[in-house]
């Protein structure tokens, strides 16, 4: 099961590499928005609630084509960046960003939903005792919010891990930069003779991603006991 090749090693690294730093860079503007659509009313909300969710219904190719557009090497924003040393285009970079992206409504939404659980009245409660806001949220809301938050980073990491369609037009598929685990798994199915190698990394990406659904769900459930109780 696990002999695996060293390029299907490094796809499988990548692919950690990756998600794990769309997930860290997504989660403090996750948090930030999730608890801004939870806890405030202002014009446009709701559009701001459907750009957030646009990449759950939006087509893959699409959000990695936008993304090719305004943060490639000619586009508004990757010019820009590209002068200063920055670039994601074709590179892993690119490919995190392209999984963060498509990884941020999931994040937000679990935030969200454990932000709206909460009882008003324990931040009022710590209000009265004289704690400021910024200092309310921190000692407060955020850790009685904490088992969503990391219920949306399983997912948000689950996602970002399992991403293609976006990543690979962003970045296309260059191995050992941005062929990633879902990359390679396709390459393989279209090599002959990869069938056995492209199941080794299927096994490898269901484990995972398994694991991380479970853990999701595990802190799913002891947010809605915290809340209900129980």
């Amino acid at each position: 099961m696990f002999n695996l090749t060293p390029e299907e090693w490094t796809a499988v690294e990548l692919s950690l590499r990756i998600a794990i730093v769309a997930t860290l860079v997504s989660l403090p503007f996750g948090i930030a928005i999730a608890w801004l659509l939870a806890r405030k009313d202002f014009w446009g909300k709701a559009l701001l609630d459907g750009v957030v969710h646009l990449p759950l219904v939006l087509p893959p190719v699409v959000t990695g084509y936008l993304l090719l557009i305004a943060f490639g090497r000619k586009g508004a924003l990757g010019s820009f960046l590209a002068d200063i040393g920055i670039v994601f285009s074709f590179r892993w970079t690119g490919a995190a960003l392209a999984c963060g992206v498509m990884a941020f409504p999931l994040l937000v939404r679990a935030i969200r939903l454990s932000f709206e659980s909460i009882d008003r009245r324990l931040e009022d409660a710590a209000s009265t005792l004289g704690a400021t806001g910024a200092w309310t949220f921190l000692t407060v809301t955020l850790p009685l919010a904490l088992p969503g938050v990391i219920a949306g980073t399983v997912l948000a990491f689950a996602k970002a891990l399992g991403e293609f369609g976006a990543t690979i037009t962003f970045v296309s598929n260059i191995p050992g930069e941005t062929q990633t685990l879902s990359a390679a798994i396709y390459t393989l199915t279209q090599v002959p003779g990869g069938d056995a190698a492209a199941g080794r990394l299927v096994i490898i990406a269901i484990v995972i991603a398994l694991a991380a659904l479970i853990a999701s769900e595990w802190f799913a459930r002891r947010a809605g006991m915290r809340y209900h109780g129980d």
